[in-house]
């Protein structure tokens, strides 16, 4: 059978967490064995489950869980668990788990029967003959998950198998999460070492999915009761710190008091609470600050009917009391991946104790504690049309759902799927990143521009070259963060993946199943690109390549460079001028497109044309040295770039240049720099930023502003200057708007001019 355990929970009971308990369970038993009720009403056993479900929905048709109980009741008659109690009373425990959480009535009627299919003579063509497909579709996605055997062999493919389920209908997942909730507070009677097994196999996977699911209540308490099982001493301790403070005045009720006294005088109708932490929770606390007071041992959740009323508790709050501004996180403006939504922030009260407040609307509430399960029934009614046999349509599968789908259906290797499994849902974080079509790509936290070709792109991902990350010219090791703009760029034939397929390094800026399977499938088919010598290796073409930071592998960097180049014509290009004494050629840089010469630039070598390399942008009077490339061009870097440390530890070999009129540091023309402003967020900095760089004369060829972060802004401006002397004075112009307080140049960090 799927659930043999006893009834005797060998676990104290987490504060403040909704569960069913002995009494509940004795009765479900005392009613099971006394039988049905009579016809036209509810059977004794299910009647507080209909209580329950009624109160998170007031029209609900209770017949159908009169049925379904029914059906399940005569089913298991006669089964028994190992603690003697009938069986039944175990689809009754789970069904109230969910029905505390709000599910809809189909998933509490699945629910019910949960275990029929499997452990009884019940077909499943009945229960879709009784109860319609949806329950049907239900009940047979739990059966195949509860049809596994949890040795350590088959743990891969049972959590495939859990996987593809959640995928088709998260309800599943649901269903199967409260089914292991109530046999874990029951698992005494097991062998330690099974207890143990079982407890693993929870913290690794199902855990970290009620955790994707958004499943708060339920992970919550698989979190204490898997941290009871495998780490006993540090339960114990931290039982025992919960005890000792459990018989002291508590900081929170004063402090939630307080809170009720400036939202009341603020005319803001508010409920706050004092929300304990839990056992694990606690102890992630104590390692994190050491010795921990009353207000570490819980928050204060304050509910309001709207989201205006969020932010204007925040107000108050900030307004009232010392706010701890590296304690604000706004995730109802950004919710997180698992659909929580809270605005959470800390402040100091009278007597410096920090309280750590948590701000949600009622609805953000049962969301929060619910996730999936509060959003009823997601689904279309009927199989969408295009949905492959045996699945549906799901306008609302997470992302990181989707993601997890695709790859696990091209992972033939068990063991690699396993491990693949585990590192994806370590993942606790998701980050948006904006594509440069408009659209939106998630990604998990720490995922590189890798991740995003493959998530974007699939196998097609092999010919990618390149990227721009918000607007700038990486490596695809970049790791990408929360508000990038991404642009990737292709080979211009994409079939080619011989030459521009992946190399052995991409591996290790992979954080993604999807990538590292794809990479290492492409590895295993093409064995001899992994040895032979990448072509044009050791000759970058143009010096905007050197832009690139964290070049682990130069054909990346050099295949962007070739596609940056096929996409626009911006490199500050040289065409030869006079001749200069020693052998030497005079040329001028000039602006693509305008005719005029920006920097005249001597260089010993004869016939060559000159770049200005874009990732320092030298001006005169800048010391400078230059490499020779390919198809007789130099470019020419500050001697200090880093670009130019790593053509000299590859061993290139410098040519010499310098600047016309090196001695009164003239250059005789325009110049382009690149400045990075940092900056306090406000309003019309931009425009503030530009008008001071008008008015020295600078003109502005380009210009990109990062999105805020902890209310600091980046902003890149390339500018053309008529004359180089004067960029001392910009720079001290740009510094002098109100909230800059920091100009630099590309290429490394250089204060303002004072």
């Amino acid at each position: 059978m799927s659930a043999e355990a006893t009834d005797q929970a060998p676990f104290g009971r987490r504060r403040g967490l909704p569960r069913i308990d002995l009494r509940n369970l004795r009765r479900f038993s005392r009613a099971a064995l006394l039988g049905s009720a009579s016809r036209g009403r509810l059977p004794d056993a299910i009647e507080h489950v209909a209580k329950v479900h009624r109160a998170h929905h007031p029209g609900a048709d209770l017949d159908v869980l009169r049925n379904a109980y029914v059906l399940a009741e005569s089913s298991h008659r006669g089964q028994m668990r190992k603690s003697g109690e009938p069986y039944i009373t175990h689809p009754l425990a789970v069904t109230l788990i969910l029905a505390e959480l709000g599910a809809e009535t189909t998933t509490l009627t699945a629910s019910l029967l949960h275990d029929t299919v499997e452990d009884t003579d019940v077909t499943l063509d009945q229960v879709g003959e009784q109860f319609g497909e949806e329950v049907r579709f239900l009940v047979d996605g739990v059966t195949k998950l509860e049809k596994v055997d949890y040795g350590a062999a088959a743990e891969p493919e049972t959590f495939r198998k859990m996987l593809v389920a959640t995928g088709n209908d998260v309800r599943v997942m649901s269903i199967k999460l409260a089914d292991r909730l109530h046999n874990m507070r029951t698992l005494g009677v097991m062998r330690p070492e099974k207890q143990a097994r079982i407890a693993k196999v929870t913290g690794d996977v199902l855990i970290p999915l009620a955790e994707r699911l958004g499943v708060q209540a339920l992970k919550t308490e698989l979190e204490d009761l898997v941290f009871a099982i495998l780490h006993p001493a540090e339960y114990a301790r931290t039982r025992e710190l919960l005890q000792a403070h459990a018989d002291r005045p508590d900081p929170l009720a004063q402090a939630a008091e307080d809170v009720r006294g400036v939202l009341q005088e603020a005319g803001i109708t508010a409920e706050v609470l004092v929300r304990p932490r839990h056992f694990v929770s606690v102890h992630r606390a104590g390692i994190k600050r050491g010795e921990l007071t009353g207000t570490d041992l819980g928050r204060l959740l304050v509910l309001v009917s709207d989201d205006a009323d969020c932010y204007a508790v925040l107000g108050e709050l900030h307004t009232c009391f010392t706010p701890v501004i590296s304690e604000f996180k706004d995730f109802i403006a950004v919710p997180k991946f698992n659909l929580y939504q809270s605005l959470h922030t800390a402040v100091a009260g009278r007597d410096g104790e920090v309280t750590e407040v948590l701000i949600r609307t009622h609805q953000m509430h049962r969301v929060a504690e619910a996730g999936v399960i509060a959003l009823g029934n997601p689904y279309a009614p009927t199989e969408g049309a295009d949905a492959p046999e045996g699945e549906r349509a799901d306008p609302t599968r997470p992302g990181w759902l989707s993601r997890l789908l695709d790859w696990q259906s091209a992972t033939p290797d068990p063991d690699i799927f396993w491990t693949s499994l585990r590192d994806d849902l370590a993942q606790d974080r998701e980050i948006t990143v904006f594509r440069s079509d408009g659209g939106t790509l998630g990604l998990p936290a720490g995922a590189s521009c890798v991740d995003a070709a493959y998530a974007l792109y699939g196998d097609d991902a092999h010919s990618c070259i390149g990227a721009r990350v918000n607007g700038r010219i990486a490596t695809l090791s970049t790791v990408l963060r929360d508000g990038d703009t991404l642009q990737l760029l292709m080979a211009s034939d994409t079939r080619d993946t011989a030459s521009h397929g992946p190399s052995p390094e991409w591996l290790d800026h992979a954080r993604t199943p999807a990538a590292r399977i794809a990479i290492n499938r492409w590895l295993a088919a093409h064995p001899a690109s992994q040895h032979e010598p990448r072509e044009a290796a050791e000759e970058p073409e143009s010096a905007s390549e050197l832009t690139v930071q964290d070049a682990h592998d130069t054909q990346d960097a050099q295949n962007a460079q070739d596609a940056q180049d096929a996409q626009d014509t911006q490199d500050a290009q040289v065409t030869p001028g006079s001749e200069a004494p020693q052998g030497g050629q005079t040329v001028a840089a000039a602006s693509p497109g305008a005719g005029r010469p920006e920097a005249g630039i001597v260089v010993d070598l004869p016939g060559a044309t000159v770049r200005l390399a874009r990732c320092c942008t030298p001006v005169p009077p800048d010391a400078i040295t230059g490499f020779a490339v390919r198809g007789g061009a130099v470019t020419v870097h500050r001697e200090r770039c880093a670009g130019a440390a790593r053509m000299t530890s590859a061993g290139r070999t410098a040519v010499g240049v310098r600047w016309v009129d090196e001695d009164d540091g003239e250059g005789g023309g325009d110049y382009r720099v690149t400045l990075f402003a940092e900056a306090f967020s406000r309003p019309h900095l931009l425009a503030d930023l530009t008008e001071a760089i008008a008015a020295e004369g600078a003109e502005v060829v380009a210009a990109a502003v990062e999105p805020p972060r902890e209310q600091r802004v980046r902003h890149t401006y390339t500018l053309q200057l008529p004359d180089a002397g004067r960029l001392p004075t910009l720079m001290r112009a740009m510094r002098n708007v109100p909230g800059v307080y920091d100009v630099t140049r590309e290429g490394r960090r250089m204060a303002a001019a004072r």
